[in-house]
């Protein structure tokens, strides 16, 4: 894949004011407008309310609106909050051959998730995510990043009832991830998210996810930047393991955890670029900008500043619009200003790397 600088460096703005340059991005999900919820419902109780050309519209409505948010907030990189989702395993389950839905599952307290069954061979019929990409990259000004649920969450959060194990299945699904990974390449695509919440409850299975990168990301051209993110979870388990990842970037949420598991990556020797979260995703406290930027040094103890991405923790989709759109403001604000001090020498990087933790 491609190398960290290069692959990083087509996200600059043109008018970028800083020599320094953090990369900053969201997860995945957003807040949805609360119109659109309504909308939905209405759409999936009475066709005849609301049609599907109303609620086409409405969907391209909300993801043309959070595109927008996004980039006032300043990313560089950008995606419509996954508007046209629900839930990031039934979403691709819908539209893989080989799955059915045979009732909700109860999971905690009084939630349900509607959990998919494998039936018979998965397949790929249609692309997942092509229309979705076009219609953000055609309202966008900036470059777009696709996430996509990866292909261990995908096998794992599934009854099987086909193939002879998980890896199998897992293996199965990868394929077709790399197929729809292909179509978005040629629609354009240069920045993919990989999902895989649920190897962290199974590190023991990080050389399955390994060998599934590796069927993902062939035939990718090299410009193709691909993020692993990996949320909660001891990364102690995963790690070093995933430096030998065919991935630019493995995304990590270490600020709701007041970044305790940063020395895991402090030996020197983490390979792909740090994606890390600065703000935490499940509190709708807006961390102040002058928190925000003492989070992004700890990021630099462990990466150069040409190494390290700033992003929220994860998804932000269960917090109040207001609070989501002012956390990534802050954010954006607080990484320009530590690129400001790079570019003074008030701040020196690489002394953060080689001084002792407290």
């Amino acid at each position: 894949m491609s190398d960290g600088v290069a692959g990083r460096e087509r996200f600059r703005p043109a008018d970028h004011p800083h020599d320094h340059f953090l990369l900053t991005t969201v997860v995945g999900s957003y807040p949805k407008p609360a119109w659109l919820t309504d909308v939905r419902e209405r759409h999936e109780a009475d066709g005849d309310a609301v049609g599907d050309d109303e609620w086409q519209e409405a969907i391209d409505d909300a993801s043309r609106l959070i595109t927008d948010e996004h980039e006032r907030a300043g990313l560089d990189a950008v995606c419509d909050g996954e508007m046209r989702r629900e839930e990031m395993v039934e979403f691709f389950a819908r539209r893989i051959g080989g799955y059915e839905f045979k009732g909700p599952v109860k999971v905690w307290g009084h939630n349900y998730f509607d959990k998919p069954s494998v039936v018979s061979e998965v397949t790929y019929e249609e692309p997942w995510l092509r229309e979705e990409y076009e219609f953000t990259a055609g309202v966008a000004d900036r470059p777009v990043k696709v996430p996509i649920t990866g292909p261990y969450t995908l096998a794992t959060w599934s009854f099987d009832e086909v193939y002879d194990d998980d890896a199998a299945l897992t293996y199965a699904l990868a394929d077709l991830i790399n197929e729809e990974v292909s179509r978005l390449v040629e629609a354009g695509a240069r920045y993919v998210q990989l999902d895989e919440p649920a190897l962290a409850t199974a590190p023991e299975d990080h050389a399955v996810v390994g060998e599934c990168l590796e069927r993902i990301v062939d035939g990718i051209p090299d410009d193709v930047r691909v993020c692993l993110h990996v949320c909660y979870g001891d990364y102690g388990e995963i790690y070093p393991a995933i430096n030998d990842y065919p991935i630019d970037e493995f995304d990590v949420e270490l600020a709701n955890g007041d970044y305790e598991q940063i020395d895991v990556f402090a030996d020197g020797d983490f390979a792909p670029d740090l994606a890390l979260g600065v703000v935490d995703a499940h509190t709708p406290t807006v961390e102040p900008v002058a928190e925000i930027e003492a989070n992004i040094r700890e990021g630099l103890t462990v990466v150069p500043p040409e190494k390290l991405t700033v992003s929220p923790d994860c998804g932000l989709k269960i917090l109040p619009r207001e609070a989501a759109y002012a956390k990534l403001e802050n954010m954006v604000r607080a990484a320009r200003n530590v690129e400001a001090d790079l570019d003074s020498g008030e701040l020196d990087a690489a002394a953060l790397r080689t001084s002792d933790r407290p």
